[in-house]
């Protein structure tokens, strides 16, 4: 399957919070997708970039993406965090997943990040194949946290 891989720009991001959505769907969590497009723009194009995104396209459009950030551990120094790297679902399982993957894992490279994170659903057996593939670690020891603000 022909397509490229490229870095986003604020016009694309219509499509990525389409991206968004349709993994929240996937994760059985739609209700959980508050963001606006606006908060995308402000965050990801501002003057200071929270985020940034690498697409993956064909000549129907923009097919997945790898979403992700700049995060410090005190222990290793700079990271890259790997927020969602998802495909559109008629798109899997044709090495797109396995591109922006690689993508991402080059610019933790080129930025000397000392580790890339992530997390995965434990139910999600293909997403959890997938990082295997790559000989990924994967912690069962620790728990995640949040609060709601």
């Amino acid at each position: 399957m022909d397509f490229n891989i490229r870095k986003a720009s604020k016009n694309d991001l219509p499509e990525v919070l389409k991206l968004v959505k349709e993994l929240a769907i996937y994760e059985n969590a739609s209700e959980e997708v508050t963001i606006k497009l606006e908060d995308l723009e402000k965050d990801g194009f501002g003057e200071n970039p929270l985020f940034w995104i690498i697409l993956a396209e064909n000549s129907e459009g923009i097919i997945g993406m790898s979403f992700y950030f700049i995060r410090y551990s005190t222990w290793k120094g700079k990271c890259l965090y790997l927020e969602d790297l998802v495909v559109k679902e008629e798109y899997r399982g044709k090495k797109i997943g396995d591109a922006l993957f690689e993508a991402t894992l080059k610019t933790a490279k080129e930025m000397n990040a000392k580790q890339m994170n992530w997390q995965v659903l434990d139910w999600n057996e293909p997403a959890i194949n997938f990082y295997k593939k790559f000989d990924a670690e994967l912690d069962e020891e620790w728990i995640n946290g949040k609060l709601r603000l």
